[in-house]
Parts: C-alpha cells; sequence; structure tokens
C-alpha cells in the first residue's frame, strides 16, 4: 500500500515540476518567473523526501534540507536584485 502511495505521489509531484518548468519558460514577467523558480526549488525537496522514504535512507533528507537552506538564500537574493538593483548594500 505504501508503494501505491509513493508512486502517486511521485507522480504528482513530477507533473507538478513540468507545470513550474512550463511557468518559468512561459511566465509573462520576472515576479512570476521567480516564483516558478522557488515553487521548484519546493517541489524537489518534496522530490527528494519521497526519494529517501523509497530508499529508506537519511542521506536524502539532508539533501533536501540543504537545497531547502540555497533555496531560500537564492530567493532572498533574486527579490533584492530586482527590488534594488543590487544585492549587497
Amino acid at each position: 500500500m505504501l508503494d501505491v502511495a509513493l508512486f502517486t505521489t511521485l507522480a504528482l509531484v513530477i507533473a507538478a515540476l513540468a507545470l513550474n518548468v512550463y511557468r518559468l519558460a512561459v511566465g509573462p514577467d520576472m515576479p512570476d518567473r521567480l516564483l516558478a523558480l522557488d515553487t521548484m526549488y519546493i517541489n524537489s525537496i518534496a522530490l527528494i523526501g519521497l526519494l529517501g522514504l523509497w530508499l529508506n535512507t537519511k542521506t536524502y533528507f539532508e539533501s533536501a534540507l540543504l537545497i531547502a537552506m540555497l533555496g531560500f538564500i537564492s530567493t532572498v537574493a533574486v527579490c533584492k536584485y530586482l527590488l534594488r538593483g543590487d544585492i549587497i548594500e
């Protein structure tokens, strides 16, 4: 039963990633593309977490945490660049 739930969830997360790639490529303006990139970080964290559950290892959860930290910092940096034109004041 857990295998069916994992495969279904993996398929839905992969579909969400595909829709995020579409929004990243076609997005009407830069904030929409930035939001699609941030959502791709969240979906990739979910995908790595599901892979860790499927393979029953802890290494994938550590890498998901690392991607979460890098995703947050990069989103903040790009937002500051879009709003002010400079990252470091």
